[in-house]
């Protein structure tokens, strides 16, 4: 009978670490999706150094989590006590590291409000100035996604851009691109040649499935990352 349950133990220890390997397989995917630059999702993530820093923290999980997914099914297989140990400190160390990044974010995410990218927008965005990594940033943003401003184009009312271009009520950036709009009515306020939309409402539609769908993995990971730790404590207590 322990012979069974050693050995049914074992299996579901493969199976367990299995889902592991592919969710690794997944962030590793989603990490290097984001590097290649995308519809210029990179220039769209440095916007903030939070969120770019945040893809290279999806590679490192998602290669750790590769990484021990392998082991952990070789482990299972192997009945190897030595590994079986190394895979329970290993991704034990890397949930509660996600249990902090997950408090971390709770606790910062102020910092990712429409209000707080609508004040920074207004106090460093200056148009087309190519040498600004901040404004070239924000004018691919408004570019990509047919938007203007983080709420709208009243956001650069009263703001740095108005200061330095005091004849231009929206940057170039908000125009429709067609060859059929005027570009200097555009930027002196014609609304029906700009886009209207702010950015923040267009980023947050485009990517609401994806938020939905990364937010459920996450849940799943953590659930199998707990059972396969427990999975792998009882497997190697069970092997003489």
């Amino acid at each position: 009978m322990e012979g069974d349950c050693l050995g049914c133990m074992k299996y579901l220890m493969f199976i367990f670490n299995f889902f592991i390997f592919l969710g690794g397989s997944f962030l590793l995917g989603v990490g290097v999706w984001v590097l290649v630059d995308p519809m210029g999702f990179r220039e769209i993530v440095a916007a903030n150094p939070l969120l770019f820093t945040g893809v290279y923290v999806i590679l490192a999980m998602g290669g750790m989590l590769f990484l021990l997914g392998f082991l952990g099914c070789c482990g299972a297989i192997r009945e190897n006590k030595c590994l079986l140990l190394f895979f329970f400190m290993l991704i034990l160390f890397i949930f509660l590291a996600e249990l902090a990044a997950a408090v971390l974010a709770f606790l910062f995410r102020e910092h990712l409000t429409r209000e707080y990218f609508s004040r920074d927008l207004k106090r460093h965005y200056q148009g087309n100035n190519n040498t600004d990594v901040f404004s070239s940033t924000w004018n691919a943003i408004m570019t990509t996604f047919d938007c203007c401003g983080v709420v709208g184009p009243e956001d650069f009312e009263e703001s740095l851009f108005r200061l330095l271009n005091p004849a231009q009520l929206v940057p170039e950036a908000c125009c429709h691109r067609s060859s059929y709009v005027s570009v200097e009515q555009c930027v002196s306020g014609g609304p029906t040649f700009r886009h209207n939309k702010g950015c923040y409402s267009a980023m947050v539609e485009h990517f609401e499935t994806y938020i939905y769908t990364a937010g459920a993995l996450s849940i799943v990971v953590l659930t199998v990352e707990l059972f396969a730790m427990g999975f792998a404590m009882c497997l190697f207590r069970g092997i003489q």
